[in-house]
């Protein structure tokens, strides 16, 4: 039974009260796990001021119903990445979304790290991100190398680190993961 299903609405209730009802069937139905977001970025770091990326990830992830454990910062180094993504993996979070280091440049080694994690590539999703990156003219999320797959029971996704990609990334990752999540919980019963 739905939730809709159990919500009985006097005949004289007010709008008002019609609206709040909406908004917390809305949040019941939504909420798909928890997350953490790994902001990959050297100068961020190093303590230089972050450019806000990681917030508008967590913020894009509260409203597609997911609660964000953290924000985390990194610079753009193997080790530092795999301890991040790994650190998710082992606290249980369900998706884990890192922004940056999936250029062509030496120093864009998140999809090595995460490959490294992963049990299952989801090259799906990687695909999705860049196609839809592309048609929406984010050049960055068009030629990201980012990777996706499962690690565990959490899955593990790469964006590219500017806010065009970022947008548009969440807004097809979010529907995607939300299929995963539920898919690994049923394997998990």
């Amino acid at each position: 039974m739905s939730e809709r299903s159990k919500i009985s609405v006097h005949p004289k209730a007010q709008a008002s009260d019609l609206s709040a009802t909406v908004s917390t069937v809305v949040h019941v139905s939504k909420a798909i796990g928890r997350a953490l977001v790994v902001v990959v970025d050297d100068r961020a770091a190093s303590g230089h001021p972050e450019d806000q990326l990681g917030a508008l990830v967590k913020e894009l992830l509260n409203e597609g119903g997911f609660h964000v454990d953290a924000i985390v910062v990194v610079p753009s180094d193997m080790a530092d990445i795999r301890n991040a993504l790994n650190t998710a993996v082992i606290g249980g979070v369900d998706l884990v979304v890192s922004v940056g280091g999936v250029g062509v440049s030496d120093r864009d080694v998140t999809p090595e790290a995460t490959l490294e994690l992963i049990d299952l590539q989801l090259p799906g999703i990687e695909q999705a991100l860049r196609a839809s990156g592309l048609s929406a003219g984010s050049i960055e999320a068009g030629i990201s190398r980012g990777a996706a797959g499962v690690s565990g029971s959490t899955l593990v996704v790469n964006l590219a680190g500017t806010r065009p990609a970022v947008r548009d990334g969440m807004a097809t990752l979010i529907p995607l993961a939300e299929n995963v999540i539920h898919q690994l919980s049923v394997l998990d019963d």
